[in-house]
């Protein structure tokens, strides 16, 4: 399990979107090429970009196919955050 800590790189507002490829080139595709399942936290992150959160999770979607989303946890998401994940999700998820 690899429990990725984004308030340490992001603070309190995820907005970053090259942060957020960093994070995925550099931490999470390289433990899904490990067969590693993923946690990301949002603990004490009170806001995220939906360009935050595409940036993170939609190339991943495109490589990995929907079931990625099966290997990644969402941890400590308030109601804003959980609804742009499932807005970025959704919207991968019709594309195909």
């Amino acid at each position: 399990m690899n429990h990725i800590k984004l308030f340490e790189q992001v603070g309190s507002f995820a907005e970053n979107k090259d942060i957020a490829r960093e994070i995925r080139l550099r931490k999470i595709i390289p433990a899904l090429e490990k067969g590693e399942e993923i946690i990301l936290d949002f603990e004490n992150i009170n806001s995220a970009t939906q360009s935050f959160i595409h940036a993170l999770i939609s190339d991943l979607m495109r490589k990995y196919g929907n079931e990625v989303l099966d290997k990644i946890s969402f941890k400590s998401c308030n109601e804003t955050i959980q609804k742009v994940i499932n807005i970025v999700s959704n919207y991968m998820q019709e594309r195909e």
